[in-house]
């Protein structure tokens, strides 16, 4: 068969837990002489015409396509936060690309940077598609169910009330977070019933609001849509169903894993050397290694050392504070990251796994593969992770972000000599890729001809084939204190590009502060792509303020580079300009 699968970031850059099932699927359906493709996400590191965003590589004879993401405006759509689930222009170039790929079946293993729309394009084409979520971008705009406070949460309001309050809190709505963070899900269900509905009625990030307000139902009635979905626990069943997905549609089947260097694992626990404690993991907050390394810094007679593995480029400030807390402990060590294929090599010199994670975890791939190492684990107490990691048998479970309680857990290795091995002989092998592979392609058998659920609204999209030759500017400016309400480049009367979105730029707010100037905006970052030819001698660039005043400045006078100050109190910056 041909099968495409499809992941929000991949190898070689991006090794997590998600990137490496989607890999170690790829592998092993090539091993049975199956054709595989993938189709991937990735960070555009820089500003870029939509033309540029698509290119391909290979990986150990796997074609990987590949997307260039960025929070903009791209295509004909300028609300981002739409593009972030309903992205047309990644959609159309996946109609282009299932077009001359043809594949006989695809599946989703993440839509993050890639949108649910690619399963109405799988839809128009009778491709059968499948879904295994690895964490919960279906429902929730950050993935992790997880709130600004630390506190898990349940799912969407009604209206998405409370995400919009999310995401208002976390993003470049912060300047009203004064006012958000006080006001309840239902009052802003109702300003987000307002948005959708509310023709005639405009208020700030009012398209931002409507977009958020509708992510819910859109992903879900895609979900629907497919042909099924492997759900990994019963958590995340919970999750999909309790938020409309039908349980009709889900197959239950944990992750499988590479068990290769797992065979005959041994392990001794002599009570002669210090215990070997470690992380393996992405070094970000919601992770929890700092209640890891403060719980394991309340111990003053514990026999041990930390080892921390984890990529210490990714989240710098994170890292800074992970240093700061472990307050040159010798007994600390960050280690950084490692190929993956040497996960047994590494657990085979850790005595005790620690998984401290303050989110909803969907039982991380290191949990499956320390229990193939026979190593125990320490899991904060949720359901994901509950569901592998029993208390007392083959690990223990704690309080959820309660560094007392970890530390009590780490307590215990030193009071009972012998609970670790205890643990460890309780530890059984996890399921092999192979038969997760086995069980993958019984279910695509099974539900083939398995009649579709309807899609409501379907979408349709016109192939997109990159030319390369797109053309655009990018910049930033200022109007007074504020960001512009809209910037247009007009050419002989007509405009030929435009944005209302703008992004942050505190490097731009920074220093004109430093300059002396008072600027209270951050997001003033605009990027716009051309619909047609500009003559840069006759082309106008457009700025309108917010009480819709307009400014009319000749393109001719901008040059790359280089800012300029024209009337009206407008500060304007070209940085970077694509133009034939």
């Amino acid at each position: 068969m041909k099968i495409l699968l499809t992941v929000h970031q991949f190898f070689p850059e991006y090794f997590s837990g998600t990137e490496v099932l989607t890999f170690s699927v790829a592998r092993e359906l090539m091993s049975r002489g199956h054709q595989v493709s993938v189709f991937t996400g990735y960070p555009a590191r820089e500003l870029m015409p939509d033309s540029q965003r698509f290119d391909q590589y290979e990986i150990e004879g796997i074609s990987v396509y590949r997307f260039h993401h960025a929070f903009v405006p791209m295509g004909e759509q300028q609300v981002v936060s739409e593009i972030e689930y309903n992205n047309h222009l990644t959609a159309g170039y996946f109609k282009g690309f299932l077009d001359e790929l043809k594949p006989d079946v695809v599946h989703f293993f993440h839509f993050s940077r890639l949108g649910t729309a690619l399963i109405d394009v799988a839809r128009k084409l009778s491709i059968p598609a499948y879904y295994t979520p690895t964490d919960f971008w279906a429902v929730c705009p950050t993935s992790q169910l997880l709130l600004t406070d630390g506190q898990v949460c349940s799912g969407p309001s009604s209206h998405g009330g409370n995400c919009i309050k999310h995401v208002a809190l976390l993003t470049r709505w912060r300047h009203y977070s004064t006012v958000v963070k006080h006001l309840p899900d239902s009052a802003v269900d109702a300003v987000a019933i307002m948005a959708t509905h509310g023709h005639g009625i405009n208020f700030p990030f009012k398209q931002e609001i409507s977009a958020l307000s509708r992510r819910k139902s859109f992903n879900i009635s895609r979900l629907n849509a497919l042909q099924g979905i492997v759900s990994p626990t019963r958590l995340m069943t919970d999750v999909l169903t309790g938020n409309g997905v039908n349980p009709e549609l889900i197959e239950q089947s944990a992750y499988g894993i590479n068990v290769s260097g797992f065979e005959e694992f041994k392990r001794e626990y002599p009570e002669d050397r210090p215990i070997t404690i470690g992380y393996i993991g992405t070094l970000a907050p919601h992770k929890g290694c700092h209640i890891l390394v403060d719980a394991f810094s309340k111990l003053t007679n514990l026999d041990a050392c930390l080892k921390i593995y984890g990529n210490l480029n990714e989240f710098p400030d994170y890292v800074a504070d992970l240093h700061a807390a472990a307050k040159c402990n010798d007994a600390i060590e960050f280690c950084g990251t490692f190929p993956n294929e040497q996960i047994a090599d590494v657990l085979s010199r850790v005595d005790v796994l620690i998984v401290p994670s303050v989110w909803y975890e969907n039982t991380p791939l290191v949990v499956y593969s320390a229990l193939a190492a026979r190593c125990p684990v320490i899991a904060s107490n949720f359901p994901g992770m509950s569901e592998v990691v029993r208390d007392g048998w083959n690990g223990l479970l704690f309080e959820p972000n309660n560094s007392e309680a970890l530390s009590a857990c780490l307590a215990r290795l030193h009071h009972e000599p012998a609970l670790l091995h205890e643990l460890s002989r309780n530890c059984t092998p996890p399921k092999s890729i192979a038969t997760y592979v086995d069980e993958l392609l019984g279910l695509y058998d099974k539900r083939l001809q398995v009649p579709k659920h309807p899609l409501s609204s379907q979408q349709e999209f016109a192939a997109y084939v990159p030319d390369n030759q797109g053309e655009y500017i990018a910049g930033w400016a200022v109007v007074g204190s504020n960001a512009p309400k809209r910037i247009s480049l007009i050419q002989c009367d007509q405009e030929i590009g435009s944005t209302t979105e703008f992004l942050p730029r505190l490097d731009v707010r920074d220093g004109l502060r430093n300059s002396g100037i008072k600027i209270k905006a951050v997001n003033l970052g605009f990027t716009i792509t051309l619909s047609g030819v500009m003559d840069k001698a006759t082309a106008i660039l457009e700025v309108e303020f917010m009480g819709s005043t307009k400014q009319r400045i000749p393109y001719a006078s901008l040059q790359a580079g280089h800012f300029f100050l024209f009337d009206g109190g407008v500060r304007l910056g070209l940085d970077q300009e694509n133009l034939t």
